[in-house]
């Protein structure tokens, strides 16, 4: 991984002069009858071999990566869910489904990607983590909560029946019911055994478990790190209602009302007033503690603040314009970051989503309408729940986003600023065979998927920035690969940005219109045009709330110029990349720690740094990243511990006592190159020279190999000429890994070539190359209907068997009559 420590400014040059210097001697030795054929391509071998590494040369490192995207590898496991277990290692989950990577005899839902090789190694995990919630601990371990009941191949339901309309087991993929479960995993770095017990996930719901059962859950923790739990389905559909909804609580036990906590401590599952008067869209509330320990929670479109101690609900104001926000609708939303300008106090930004009317939303099995033809929503509205002046909270509308996005995904920034990846310019999330408009899954138009126009430019968003100027995504890449359904993103140790997933189908499907996505990409932002980066020293490995403060150097070869300068523009951040799923980063937080400075003789910065604010609601306990941000430029990120390490009331301090800054006018830094970051917009020109002076290199080398291989070709057929026998070879195909295959009755016929990709009514991305990929599948048919007992069944109005409805299987609705699902 680029560090971006030193300038290569004057080694471009050198470069590009060195690389083609190779390429004088080719002419002459491919011209030349004075070797052998086999002799001079041997003798050219290593001047090939130098001219490739000198293009090669020509990697991030020396030239800009500011607002590019890189190639991230190979998932092997599609990344529903991730989080950054520590500075070697991002963890990364699917659901059960049909990898082709295997693990333990089946396919594999778990793997652990490696930050600097971006390999991954697969990880075992029992049970069935589709649609979880997650968080982290205090101590530094992650767990997921929740999920589905076992599967089989195609979606169906596992072999092994609960006799609750879903199962315990299955035989095929050997996934068990995850619906209760609680996984807990200690991260590993690359000093530890990863083959040891306390690398892996425990995961095992006979020893720990939920109360009820979750899917679609939030997760939030409390200020002694205990996680609260809220909400959810029973097992899963589209939105959270029968139709007609006459049990708005429960939906005939298809529904989780309740909320619970852990460690649970005794305190039993309870039911939340707010999850029936949100009924339908409540799935992934939106949830945030606030500085006084309540909880602001936002769902359908309605807002509160809640006391989790006392089960008290205060009503806030509706979403403005009812701009529904959670899944399906999911819009971006985070807490802007927390700094001693605004008083530590949170305010929560929603942007995008969907404002469907009520009766297009549908219910469990799928929506009313073609969502892929509904454009999201680009309105952005802000709150502050708890305003230090005591005013009512009150929504404020924002700048509108450069377009509308659903399944957006804000990353906050070590600078402050907000990156949004990810989403589409039309439709929801999650996915269906049909809808109460289009009722043949032959006649869905981008199979399985409920959204359109995914939206591969990301955009920055500037919270300090004056209205109307706060989004832009100037300069930026645009990506080719469409991150809708199950895309996940976080930020990287390094301050970029690991991008993966997207996998809006029941079961791996690799030749749909929106295929399963195992391609991983980094996306860097504006700040990595800088070619030197702060290297601090000092900060700690643990934070306290409050306490004695701390100093940190930052030498003066981290920035150039003016020494007082620098130090006017240093913060140290704390920033928790959360745990990420569904468009959102569940415990996601930034804080700027209030610091001076010591302007010393050599260049040096000493930074006196205070600890935490003295309130663990205002940044819970738990790991986090510090970073050194000078000049808009940040350092690495140094992984921390905040607070005790323990789940229990923290401990706190006096809020810490900082000295005056000292200034030195004569000191300046030493850093060569640049160390200031380049607007989205400035840094364009020198990543084309860049860009120009690599492709150049590069289209010398292969003309030079192309030119080599030709002579060696050319030479050789002289010789085959004057022989007078020839060998042929036979020809042996390679084929690719596939996932795993089942043989179902009987394939859905799926032919899609009634539907043009020219119809003007979608709203197309105009950086989006659509795929040409056939919607059957082949054989990764995305729909599997399998024999009895399960097809003997009710089906729907529809003639889709009701356990293979992706959503719609009976222990969804627990109604009189299954068929009455809208």
């Amino acid at each position: 991984m680029p560090k971006l420590e030193h300038s290569a400014s004057g080694t471009r040059k050198i470069l590009l002069l060195t690389a083609t210097i190779p390429f004088f001697f080719l002419s002459f030795f491919l011209a030349s009858d004075c070797f052998p054929t086999e002799t001079r391509f041997l003798m050219l071998s290593p001047l090939i071999l130098q001219a490739l590494w000198l293009a090669t040369s020509f990697s991030p490192a020396l030239a800009s990566l500011a607002g590019s995207f890189a190639d991230g590898g190979n998932t092997q496991v599609s990344a529903m869910m991730m989080f950054v277990g520590n500075q070697d290692k991002v963890y990364i989950i699917d659901k059960a489904e049909g990898n082709a990577a295997q693990i333990n005899g089946h396919p594999a839902w778990g793997a652990v990607w490696d930050f600097n090789t971006h390999q991954v190694e697969l990880m075992d995990i029992k049970t069935n983590v589709f649609c979880a919630s997650g968080m982290h601990l205090p101590n530094g371990s992650y767990v997921t909560f929740g999920g589905n009941g076992a599967i089989a191949p195609g979606g169906g339901i596992g072999s092994v029946p609960n006799g609750q309309g879903a199962a315990s087991f299955d035989a095929t993929y050997q996934d068990y019911d995850g619906s209760k479960s609680i996984r807990i995993l200690n991260p590993c770095t690359d000093s530890d055994n990863f083959n040891s017990a306390n690398c892996q996930w425990f995961d095992n719901p006979d020893v720990l478990s939920m109360q009820e059962k979750r899917w679609y859950s939030a997760a939030e923790p409390l200020g002694d790190g205990t996680v609260v739990l809220i909400g959810g389905f029973v097992n899963g559909g589209y939105i959270n209602r029968n139709t007609p909804n006459t049990d708005p609580f429960y939906e005939g036990n298809a529904s989780q009302p309740t909320f619970e906590f852990y460690p649970n401590n005794g305190r039993g599952a309870t039911l939340m007033n707010f999850m029936g008067k949100t009924s339908g869209l409540n799935a992934y509330a939106h949830s945030y503690l606030m500085a006084s320990g309540q909880m602001l929670v936002q769902a359908n479109f309605s807002t509160m603040l809640w006391d989790p101690s006392t089960n008290t609900e205060t009503d806030l104001p509706d979403m403005p314009g009812k701009v529904v926000r959670v899944y399906p609708a999911t819009g971006a939303v985070a807490m802007l970051p927390l700094t001693p300008a605004n008083n530590y106090t949170p305010t929560v930004i929603f942007c995008g989503g969907s404002d469907m009317p009520d009766t297009f939303w549908g219910n469990y099995s799928f929506p009313n309408t073609n969502t892929w033809l509904y454009p999201a929503s680009k309105d952005c509205q802000r709150l502050t729940p708890e305003p230090v002046d005591g005013s009512a909270p009150a929504y404020v509308q924002d700048d509108d986003m450069l377009e509308g996005r659903t399944m957006g995904q804000f990353i906050i920034l070590p600078d402050g600023k907000m990156l949004v990846v990810n989403g589409g310019l039309n439709g929801t999330a999650g996915y269906a065979t049909n809808t109460g408009t289009t009722l043949s899954y032959s006649q869905m138009p981008f199979g399985m998927s409920l959204a359109s126009g995914p939206v591969g430019t990301p955009a920055l968003y500037d919270p300090n920035a004056p209205a109307g100027s706060r989004w832009s995504n100037a300069g930026f890449s645009t990506s080719d690969i469409a991150r809708l359904y199950h895309s996940s993103a976080i930020l990287l140790p390094d301050a970029s940005v690991l991008i993966a997933g997207s996998n809006p189908n029941v079961d791996v499907n690799l030749t749909t219109f929106f295929p399963t996505q195992y391609q991983a990409e980094i996306f860097y932002p504006p700040y990595f045009s800088a070619t030197t980066r702060p290297v601090p020293s000092g900060i700690p490995s643990n934070l306290s709330y409050g306490g004695s403060s701390f100093d940190i150097t930052v030498p003066a070869s981290s920035y150039s110029g003016s020494s007082n300068d620098a130090a006017d523009n240093t913060t140290v951040v704390v920033v928790r990349p959360g745990w990420t799923t569904h468009g959102m980063n569940m415990g996601q937080r930034f804080l700027q720690l209030n610091n001076t400075y010591t302007v010393n003789s050599d260049g040096s910065l000493t930074l006196h740094t205070a600890q935490m604010p003295p309130n663990a609601n205002i940044f819970q306990p738990g790991p986090a990243m510090v970073f050194v941000v000078v000049n808009g430029i940040p350092s690495n990120g140094t992984f921390v511990i905040v607070g005790s390490g323990s789940v229990e009331t923290q401990p706190t301090q006096p809020a810490s006592v900082l000295p005056s800054s000292v200034r030195l006018n004569s000191a300046s830094g030493s850093a060569t190159g640049t160390g200031t970051a380049t607007s989205s917009t400035d840094h364009s020109s020198g990543s084309s020279k860049v860009a120009i002076i690599a492709s150049v290199v590069g289209a010398i080398v292969v003309l030079g190999i192309i030119g080599a291989l030709i002579g060696v070709y050319l030479s050789r057929r002289r010789r085959a000429t004057a022989r007078e026998t020839t060998k042929s070879y036979a020809m042996r195909t390679v084929s690719s890994p596939s996932a795993v295959q089942t043989n179902p009755v009987y394939m859905r016929n799926s032919d899609s070539s009634s539907f043009s990709l020219q119809q003007p009514e979608y709203n197309q991305s105009q950086q989006w190359a659509g795929s040409s990929a056939s919607l059957t599948g082949g054989d990764h048919t995305p729909y599997h209907d399998v024999p009895a007992p399960y097809m003997n069944e009710s089906r729907g109005p529809h003639g889709m068997s009701m356990e293979l409805d992706p959503y719609a299987a009976q222990s969804m609705m627990h109604t009189n009559d299954p068929r009455r699902r809208y």
